[in-house]
């Protein structure tokens, strides 16, 4: 396998490889042009996300700035909102849902690194894939660690780090994220 194969599998990988440098190269120079655009320029912009992202659904928006590894590992449903300063850590997939509403500062933190000295200390990393459902608010400055998986209708606190899953139609909030209660349907 390469070494891009291994990182999307999950798989201890190097991320200092040639292809995976060329294709970070390729996001930073996208990004850059994003996040220094005219905001009266939605097409310009809307073309820019389409070159970045796996796949974007119907009235996507995001305010720049925006940051990620890779891009084309997102994938992005209909109706969905990023606000200013919306970080992902794209080497796996990351996955939104439709009507998804990201606030200010959000992160969201695939990547990992081996808890294993030695093996961290080669360089080695891996990632686990994020997942967040459909009709999904994120509150500002929340964190989203490897490998969570957010239910449809659920709401996640300002200011919360979320460590753990989070099923459908329930509120969490704090850190780490705790249950503080159910939603109605």
């Amino acid at each position: 396998m390469t070494e891009k194969e291994k990182m999307l599998a999950g798989q201890l990988y190097q991320a200092g490889d040639a292809e995976l440098l060329s294709e970070r190269l390729r996001a930073r120079k996208l990004l850059q042009k994003l996040n220094h655009s005219d905001p009266e320029d939605s097409n310009f912009r809307t073309d820019i996300l389409q070159n970045l992202f796996g796949k974007i659904g119907k009235n996507f928006w995001l305010e720049p700035p925006f940051y990620c590894d890779y891009g084309s590992n997102i994938t992005i449903g209909n109706e969905v909102f990023f606000n200013f300063n919306c970080v992902i850590l794209d080497v796996v997939p990351v996955t939104f849902g439709d009507r998804v509403l990201i606030a200010p500062n959000v992160q969201f933190y695939p990547a990992t690194h081996p808890i294993d000295t030695q093996t961290r200390g080669e360089l080695w990393e891996y990632g686990k894939e994020i997942h967040v459902g459909s009709d999904v608010w994120i509150g500002g400055g929340s964190i989203i660690c490897p490998g969570v998986k957010i239910g449809n209708r659920s709401i996640i606190g300002a200011g919360s780090v979320v460590t753990k899953d989070v099923p459908e139609g329930v509120i969490v909030a704090g850190n780490p994220a705790r249950f503080l209660r159910m939603l109605e349907k």
